[in-house]
């Protein structure tokens, strides 16, 4: 090749990486988060929930209240800012007890600005607690939402679990199908518990499905507490979540939080050992795009300065609420949170 033709082949492709570095792109974050136990400070008469009052255990004032109310949407106001502004514009919510909080919430200075609005559904949950959704209406206008219950005497269990959050809208222009959740704990071991877990993974793989068969490239996002390390059984056998993007075309489902894991990161502590039990899927239609509209970008945990432990035995772990001895540390919750952002060009 001559040196002039070398010189004007190099000269176009400096201008098309030039022309490609120039491109804009929008940003769209969302993100998940386990409140840990999020009540108010009243008595719901049909649940159990004595502890998170101020005659129980916990000594939950009002005032003790308020401040997890303020310390709730302090994190909420800073998630994903550093890379959108406006942070996200829908949340997932685990362990909040009833539209009393999510509304305080809400209202809270931190996130006025904002004009949250918020989804959700009253609990079979014994204890109370329950899935919620916040969604910035500048971004995100909802169709749908109802609640998908884990029918856990199909395995023999009396104990009603949490509900499934199943909402249906529009986010900025692209429509999407959002599943919050928050799986059966490890109460009771392992083995007694998994049953439990799967059955809630298959009220979500019954919903991915259902909407992949309509249509191959739609795109739904699964938010939640699932209980369960990205490996186990009922995020890869009956999810069938995959660690490749690639592999979740055109209609399955992508988990970026199974290489996370595999790399030792969590976001939960558990007797000195890191559970990564938050996650954010989504389906092959974020990979694709067909549409060209909002395309998965990345996944990270938050977990900045102030939601951390930096003296003592606990340094590094998440600062929650209360300690040990259930003495209230104006903490935010034992569970760092999780972000999943989207982009259009």
């Amino acid at each position: 090749m001559h040196n002039k033709t070398i010189g004007i082949f190099l000269l176009l492709l400096g201008m098309a990486i030039s022309a490609e570095a120039q491109k804009k792109y929008k940003v769209m974050a969302v993100g998940f988060y386990n409140c840990e136990n999020f009540f108010d400070a009243v008595h719901d008469t049909n649940k159990e929930d004595i502890s998170f009052t101020p005659n129980g255990e916990y000594h939950y004032t009002e005032e003790i209240y308020k401040q997890k109310v303020h310390n709730i949407a302090t994190v909420i106001k800073a998630m994903g800012t550093d890379v959108t502004p406006d942070g996200p514009a829908i949340v997932g919510l685990a362990e909040v007890e009833n539209g009393k909080v999510l509304s305080d919430l809400c209202d809270q200075p931190e996130l006025k600005d904002r004009h949250y609005k918020y989804e959700w559904f009253y609990t079979p949950d014994v204890r109370g607690i329950s899935t919620g959704m916040l969604y910035n209406p500048k971004y995100f206008h909802p169709i749908s939402a109802r609640p998908l219950t884990v029918p856990m005497e199909q395995i023999g269990q009396t104990r009603p679990t949490r509900d499934v959050l199943y909402v249906y809208g529009v986010l900025a222009g692209d429509t999407v199908h959002v599943l919050v959740n928050h799986w059966p704990s490890k109460s009771g071991g392992e083995t007694a518990s998994a049953p439990g877990r799967r059955l809630a993974a298959s009220v979500d793989k019954h919903i991915v499905d259902s909407l992949t068969n309509a249509d191959p490239n739609v795109k739904i996002i699964i938010v939640g507490d699932l209980n369960d390390n990205p490996t186990s059984e009922g995020i890869m056998e009956v999810l069938n979540a995959k660690a490749d993007p690639k592999d979740a075309l055109p209609s399955g489902i992508y988990n970026p939080w199974i290489n996370k894991y595999n790399k030792g990161e969590g976001t939960e502590n558990y007797r000195g050992e890191w559970n990564l039990i938050d996650q954010i899927m989504v389906s092959g239609g974020f990979i694709a795009d067909k549409n060209n509209k909002w395309k998965y970008y990345k996944s990270e945990i938050y977990h900045n300065d102030m939601l951390v432990y930096h003296l003592g035995k606990n340094k590094g772990l998440p600062h929650r609420s209360f300690t040990i001895n259930k003495t209230w540390d104006n903490g935010y919750s034992d569970h760092f949170p999780v972000l999943t952002y989207f982009v259009e060009e």
